[in-house]
């Protein structure tokens, strides 16, 4: 008798606390379904990205040695790099250098083992176009550093914190 009444006792704090953690999870679900949609506008207000975020590739010109590790490393072998060898003082001269953003896959590889650090990534994330043929860029489009976000006073930038319980 007295195990039949413990065991009861047992099961029915197990049935409390069972409750109770179901109860937490639907306040929770409710607390999610009464906020507000947050609507940004998005051409006048911008989302700041993360420090860590890895947007459109700069290449600065002068720097780079035409070295070519950045197409070895990169897993589509997508940068292209155009250069002459100049005989009389035996080393490689930059003509060109373009890399295809309709086909980049943003790894930045090319920028973790360019020896230069003549590539960095930048902090624009706006690259669409409608013809997929503006997304190659040569290296005066990358050379080109974009409007920083919270520099422009046209654009309001938004915060976006998530808050969880």
């Amino acid at each position: 008798m007295f195990l039949m009444v413990t065991g009861f006792i047992n099961y029915s704090q197990q049935t409390v606390r069972a409750a109770r953690y179901i109860g937490q999870g639907f306040m929770i679900t409710l607390s999610h379904a009464n906020r507000l949609p947050v609507t940004i506008q998005y051409p006048y207000e911008k989302i700041i990205s993360s420090e860590r975020f890895r947007g459109r590739i700069h290449f600065e010109f002068d720097k780079c040695i035409a070295c070519e590790v950045c197409v070895r490393v990169c897993p589509i072998d997508l940068p292209v790099v155009d250069w002459k060898l100049e005989t009389d003082i035996r080393k490689k001269r930059l003509l060109n250098y373009s890399i295809d953003f309709g086909i980049c896959i943003f790894c930045g590889n090319c920028i973790e083992y360019c020896p230069t650090n003549c590539l960095s990534m930048t902090e624009e994330y706006e690259l669409s176009t409608y013809d997929r043929h503006e997304l190659n860029y040569n290296q005066i489009a990358l050379g080109r550093l974009p409007v920083s976000i919270i520099d422009d006073y046209t654009i309001r930038t938004i915060q976006i914190k998530l808050n969880y319980l």
